[in-house]
C-alpha cells in the first residue's frame, strides 16, 4: 500500500496548466515582446517620420514621384496639402502632397538662404 501512495502524491494535477503558472508565461513573452519592438515597430516609426519630414519639405523645383509613378516638377506650393506639378511643358496638374511616392532631385534654395 506504500507504493501506490507514493505514485498518488508525484501525479500531476489534472487542472495544471502544461505552460505552467502566469509568472512563467510573463517570462516567454516579455523578451518576444521586445524584440517585436526594436525589429518592427520602432525602425517603422522611424520610417514613418522621415516620410513626413519629406513630404513636409518639399518645394518650388523639386522633381517628384507621385503615387500614379508620374514623374514631375514643382512648379508651386498651393497649400500645405496640395502641390502644383508640372508633368510636361505647359502640362500642370495639381497632387495632394501625401500622394508623393518620391522626392528624387532637390530644386532651388527656399528664399531665406538665398540672401545669406
Amino acid at each position: 500500500m506504500f507504493i501506490t501512495e507514493a505514485f498518488a502524491q508525484t501525479a500531476p494535477d489534472a487542472g495544471a496548466s502544461p505552460f505552467g503558472s502566469g509568472l512563467e508565461m510573463l517570462f516567454l513573452f516579455a523578451p518576444l515582446m521586445v524584440v517585436w519592438y526594436f525589429l518592427l515597430i520602432r525602425p517603422q516609426r522611424r520610417q514613418m517620420k522621415q516620410r513626413e519630414e519629406t513630404l513636409k519639405n518639399i518645394r518650388r523645383g523639386d522633381q517628384v514621384v507621385t503615387g500614379g509613378g508620374l514623374v514631375g516638377k514643382v512648379t508651386k506650393v498651393v497649400d500645405d496639402k496640395e502641390l502644383e506639378v508640372e508633368l510636361a511643358d505647359g502640362i500642370r496638374v495639381r497632387v495632394v502632397r501625401s500622394y508623393v511616392a518620391d522626392v528624387r532631385v532637390k530644386g532651388e534654395p527656399v528664399k531665406a538662404e538665398e540672401t545669406k
